[in-house]
């Protein structure tokens, strides 16, 4: 058990403050892609289905570990191994996010898509310096704070794109709007210029080999082969109902008759003021609790947090009913996050933070890349006029937004069932 003084200590220091920042930094870009652009698409009537598969350009989040050796391995000119690259990624974050103030999807679809990809390569190469960073910089009590601020942070981020980016959208061009969004990426360059590296003695790989091949012998050989395709499995699960739920949301919102102001203030505004309250308790908790035993009970309110999005479906657009709905979703979902991170930090070696993190985070990721497609067809169902890209589905009946969350809540039940054998709610958890 960790004594009070020690919480309180914790709460109270810069590395908190740190990850708060970089938990923002990390958030903006995503949320970006998966709130901002869909709804963009929408209001220029672009179908669900191919909205849904404009998730694919998240695949970089899903594959990072395949150049996070190289992020581990070389180090930037200037200002350190991790604080380099994340200065490099940022730059280039805003440069590429600035980019959509010039096209149409109207005339070029295609060209959206590209530089989706682009802002999602570069994001994801971003997430491995800062996660690295993050684990260099916590003890290991301090995980489950460190990475809770981190993970509030991170869904706070998606206000600006989500929220005021939505409101801005009611009363100026787009092109204005994606401009004042991707400006926000400068906090992050400014928070990089002004920290301090991580560590200086942590090993660096001494070879592109070492870099590639040292972390995966680390991690299945360190408790076996199938408790790592367990802690695998489990990372891959754990959020998928969730995920799939929260695919398209803001559409969702727009369709059963929200309107975009109301969704840039009720749907986020509450939602920011509930998880920031839920953060502070979350990570206290963490630390009372332990990793294991808060990914029980998060996972618990996850699942219950996705039926509240079929309560709405079936009650329509009732404006104090998305707020506590949303309010709730915010507070439990995104401890859920913060649990996972702690976890995926604990199951890795300081010594291969980037590229085991990379691989972790990726297995985490790899649902954001699919469950829109899925999401889209599930919801909508595939016609014979929706055209030649579709035809390989073959005719399906859309299920309606009421049973998909259904759905959803069920495909939530394997990431806990498999806690059972990688987080035990009983197993006991050391301090160090």
């Amino acid at each position: 058990m960790v004594k009070s003084g020690k919480i309180l200590e914790s709460l109270l220091s810069k590395k908190m403050l740190v990850c708060l920042f970089n938990g923002f930094t990390a958030g903006l870009p995503i949320y970006f892609l998966v709130q901002l652009i869909p709804a963009w698409l929408r209001t220029e009537n672009v179908d669900l289905k191919t909205i849904g598969f404009f998730a694919l350009v998240l695949l970089p989040y899903s594959f990072k570990y395949l150049w996070s050796p190289f992020v581990d391995r070389y180090v930037p000119p200037f200002f350190g191994r991790r604080r380099g690259w994340m200065l490099i990624t940022q730059v280039l974050l805003l440069a590429t996010m600035l980019l959509f103030g010039f096209v149409n999807p109207k005339d070029n679809i295609q060209a959206i898509l590209y530089i989706g990809f682009i802002v999602a390569f570069f994001s994801a190469t971003q997430d491995i310096a800062l996660d690295a960073y993050r684990r260099e910089i916590l003890l290991d009590y301090e995980l489950g704070l460190g990475n809770a601020f981190y993970a509030n942070a991170y869904r706070v981020a998606g206000f600006i794109p989500g929220g005021l980016g939505l409101i801005l959208a009611d009363y100026m061009p787009w092109q204005y709007v994606f401009w004042i969004i991707s400006a926000f990426m400068s906090v992050g360059i400014i928070h990089t210029l002004l920290i301090k590296e991580s560590s200086d003695d942590i090993k660096l790989p001494r070879s592109l080999k070492e870099a590639v091949l040292g972390p995966f012998i680390d991690f299945f050989s360190r408790d076996g082969v199938k408790q790592a395709l367990l802690i695998l499995a489990f990372i891959f699960f754990y959020k998928f109902g969730d995920t799939m739920a929260t695919a398209l949301v803001t559409p969702f919102y727009l369709d059963l008759g929200f309107t975009k102001t109301i969704v840039g203030t009720v749907a986020k505004t509450v939602g920011i003021t509930s998880m920031i309250a839920g953060g502070f308790l979350g990570g206290i908790l963490m630390i009372k609790l332990g990793v294991n035993k808060s990914l029980w009970a998060f996972g618990v309110v996850q699942l219950v947090a996705i039926l509240g999005f079929a309560v709405l479906s079936e009650v329509g657009p009732k404006v104090w009913l998305l707020g506590v709905i949303v309010a709730f979703e915010y507070l439990g979902v995104g401890l859920g996050s913060a649990a996972l991170m702690a976890f995926i930090a604990k199951c890795t070696n300081k010594n291969f933070t980037g590229t085991q993190l990379a691989l972790l985070t990726s297995f985490f990721a790899i649902p954001k890349s699919f469950v829109g497609i899925i999401a889209g067809i599930l919801i909508e169902g595939i016609k014979p006029t929706d055209g030649v890209a579709y035809s390989l589905f073959g005719e399906i009946t859309g299920v309606g937004y009421t049973n998909f969350f259904l759905i959803c809540t069920v495909l939530g039940l394997p990431g806990m069932i498999l806690l059972l054998f990688i987080a035990p709610w009983s197993e006991k958890e050391t301090v160090s």
